[in-house]
């Protein structure tokens, strides 16, 4: 096209001005995601739900044929919530008039053919004569359950010219909600998750702002979960929530994501590396410093857990520095568990043994050099028995856990990891037994085994070790050489090949 600017491109531009100037610069992108699950999770006031609304105008008004599904749990909440602010918007928006409002059951045709359907998920028959749907917002998306969820989910299927996608909007009133569980501890590619509060709304007014503001000092619970946004906790927590909270606000990102490759002779791990992974389930916050002690507690995948989980201490500070976290089997778990102690200086390895001890004892069958050693009395013998392993029981599982919530409470920066951090948050007393323990549907892998690394901490040293001096790495053949050789002959080799011990 010749002699001057596409006029299109001018009414594309005009277009965007407008919707800019209505939208507030955070949810701006947000019109043009085309993620399957679009998750907005935020405190009151964020303007989340008037983003929502104002998406499904604009793909009405600029799609035609789109037939939207708006719901809620109840279907008597819908005509005082998402009807009236959708029926406003048009109105303020002057499109008004291209519209056909029919308050009886109820719903919104636009003269292109796209109309917006609102149903509540408490009303089955209704639901069942809704087809071809193209969209879906759900508002309060905290209220439904994750079986209402799929339900939706199925009936968004069928050929449509434009791409499908929900809308998920909600406060987070519970770190144990289902919505956490699938779209914020867990990854799925199909879903974009946004977080906002009252401060990314500049529509709201200054006296809004002061009432949601002066939660802040009269109820702080209130005001962390519905103003903020945080995840809410039922129950009384073990750890000082805002402390916890605060690292998770400080966002601190691990500096290397992946896993440990090697190869296995069926008798030892060998050529052991990193492998830089962003979808890896190994978390580095800090390299290794030569010399530097490390301290390692792994907590095994038994009752009530399905992940195999250890962390990483610098046992100089008591700050983490690493961890592993995966649903695996048990020879992976402590293959990765054995690279990772000979990757932090052949760190102290304590193995939770309540529930299996072949992680344990895969570890002495691969020659790890470190285990932690627990002592206890013979019933027969009344002789000291030595173990490898920690067993966490009525004894030692208090002594762990208050070991754990005094490191954190004088040094709130010793723990960096979010999924670490988001478990103690869930992590509460029982009513009945005061005991501490994950809340119903939520997990403690990470925080029992960060525990685990606290109470073994005695038996390693404090002090970075002196410099020692440059050790080669065993070729196959020498390792031959070695097995075949008799105890003075190995003694001899292991100082030609400057190496204390075999590995």
């Amino acid at each position: 096209m010749s002699g001057g600017a596409d006029p299109r491109d001018a009414a594309l531009a005009r277009w965007f001005n407008e919707l800019a100037a209505r939208s507030n610069a955070a949810f701006l992108p947000l019109y043009f995601d085309e993620h399957r699950y679009l998750v907005l999770k935020g405190g009151g006031g964020s303007g989340k739900s008037v983003f929502a609304a104002a998406k499904l105008i604009e793909r009405c008004v600029c799609e035609p044929g789109h037939r939207f599904l708006v719901c809620r749990k109840v279907a008597r909440t819908l005509r005082e919530s998402c009807f009236r602010l959708i029926e406003r918007m048009l109105s303020q928006q002057g499109r008004g008039g291209a519209v056909r409002v029919v308050r009886s059951e109820p719903g919104i045709r636009f003269q292109n053919g796209s109309e917006l359907l609102f149903a509540g998920l408490d009303d089955p028959e209704k639901l069942k004569s809704i087809a071809d749907l193209t969209g879906i917002w759900v508002e309060e998306a905290s209220e439904i359950t994750e079986d209402d969820f799929n339900q939706l989910d199925i009936r968004l299927r069928g050929e449509t010219a434009y791409y499908k996608q929900i809308i998920l909007s909600f406060n987070p009133v519970s770190a144990n909600h289902w919505l956490k569980h699938r779209f914020f501890d867990e990854h799925d590619e199909r879903a974009r998750v946004h977080e906002s509060t009252y401060r990314d709304n500049r529509f709201l007014d200054a006296e809004a702002v002061r009432t949601l503001e002066g939660f802040r000092d009269r109820d702080e619970y209130y005001y962390q979960v519905y103003c903020l946004g945080h995840w809410g906790v039922t129950g009384n927590t073990v750890f000082h929530a805002p402390t916890v909270q605060a690292r998770l606000d400080a966002k601190v990102e691990p500096v290397h994501v992946g896993y440990f490759a090697y190869e296995d002779d069926g008798r030892r791990l060998l050529d052991w590396r990193w492998v830089e992974d962003p979808a890896g389930f190994v978390r580095i916050y800090a390299e290794p410093e030569p010399g530097a002690p490390y301290v390692i507690g792994a907590d095994t995948a038994g009752e009530g857990s399905d992940y195999f989980c250890a962390q990483v201490l610098d046992n100089r500070t008591g700050h983490q520095v690493a961890t592993l976290r995966r649903r695996t089997d048990e020879d992976l778990f402590a293959r990765q568990l054995w690279c990772l102690g000979m990757h932090y200086n052949q760190a102290l390895i304590g193995v939770e043994a309540n529930f299996s001890t072949y992680p344990i004892l895969e570890l002495e069958r691969l020659r790890y050099p470190k285990q932690y050693v627990r002592e206890s009395l013979d019933d027969y013998t009344h002789k000291v028995r030595r173990s490898f392993g920690f067993r966490t029981d009525s004894r030692t599982r208090p002594v762990i856990i208050a070991g754990l919530v005094q490191a954190m409470r004088d040094d709130p920066q010793c723990v960096c990891d979010r999924d670490t951090l988001m478990e103690m948050l869930s992590f509460v007393r029982t009513e009945n037994w005061n005991r501490p323990e994950a809340a119903p549907g939520a997990h403690d892998d990470c925080i029992m085994a960060l525990a685990i690394a606290h109470g073994i901490r005695g038996q390693q040293r404090y002090l970075s070790a002196p410099p020692e001096p440059e050790q080669r790495v065993w070729t196959a053949d020498m390792w031959e050489d070695y097995e075949r050789a008799d105890p003075e002959e190995r003694e001899l080799l292991r100082r030609r090949w400057n190496r204390e011990m075999p590995l």
